[in-house]
């Protein structure tokens, strides 16, 4: 379904400097995330909160994760 990135010292940085409030929001968004069977892991959905959070239109990033999707799964295919 999706791949994890691997795990890295700024990552684990970038957990650990997030408020309690931060994770409480980030855990109910993939909390939401997994009900509604949106593939995304609880880092991924990090990334789309932040981007979100930094002006980024949640309509045009939605777009870009779909076609990412496709274009991975048109790559899969191809190899077989």
């Amino acid at each position: 379904h999706h791949t994890t990135l691997p795990h890295t010292p700024a990552r684990a940085r970038a957990f650990r400097g997030m408020s309690d409030a931060a994770r409480e929001t980030l855990d109910v968004a993939h909390d939401v995330a997994k009900l509604l069977d949106t593939g995304l892991d609880r880092e991924q959905l990090a990334v789309l909160i932040a981007l979100v959070e930094r002006g980024v239109n949640p309509e045009a990033l939605a777009a870009v994760v779909r076609e990412l999707r496709r274009e991975a799964a048109a790559l899969k295919s191809e190899e077989g």
